[in-house]
């Protein structure tokens, strides 16, 4: 098992990096030229600036039994596809049984906005969404191990 990030924004690359280390699992960063990163107990691929350079190097990379770090509905449902477990940046984990509903919701709000509508964006994070993040890579990490 490898941990790979989408992490052109991520605020949660340095909890990752401690945990998975707690885990003594390797951590793949993924971003394009534009958020170019490097952090100690991580490996950095960099990728060409494009429309989800990122989410497609990434899938090609994620085999089954990986996690993914990303918020992107779109990627954790090709992720889904290969078997590998996806976690979002508050520690809710998306799986077959819920991704599908997440995209009609996200399918939905765009429609509103093309039509000129707004839909409520996400709330300013905060120091629990961190703490939340924690607890669920930690808990899915062990329920990984047994």
């Amino acid at each position: 098992m490898k941990i790979l990030i989408d992490a052109d924004g991520c605020p949660v690359v340095s909890e990752t990096i401690k945990i998975a280390a707690e885990f003594k699992i390797n951590v793949l960063l993924l971003c394009d030229t534009a958020h170019i990163m490097q952090r100690e107990g991580a490996e950095t691929i960099v990728v060409s600036q494009g429309a989800d350079a990122v989410d497609f190097a990434l899938v090609n990379r994620v085999v089954n039994g990986d996690l993914v770090i990303t918020q992107d509905y779109g990627l954790a449902a090709m992720v889904l596809s290969k078997q590998a477990y996806v976690l979002n940046q508050n520690g809710f984990q998306y799986t077959n049984e819920n991704i599908d509903s997440l995209l009609h919701t996200r399918y939905v709000s765009k429609k509103i906005r093309n039509a000129g509508g707004r839909v409520k964006g996400p709330k300013k994070r905060q120091k629990l969404d961190n703490t939340n993040f924690e607890n669920g890579l930690r808990n899915l990490l062990t329920s990984i191990s047994l």
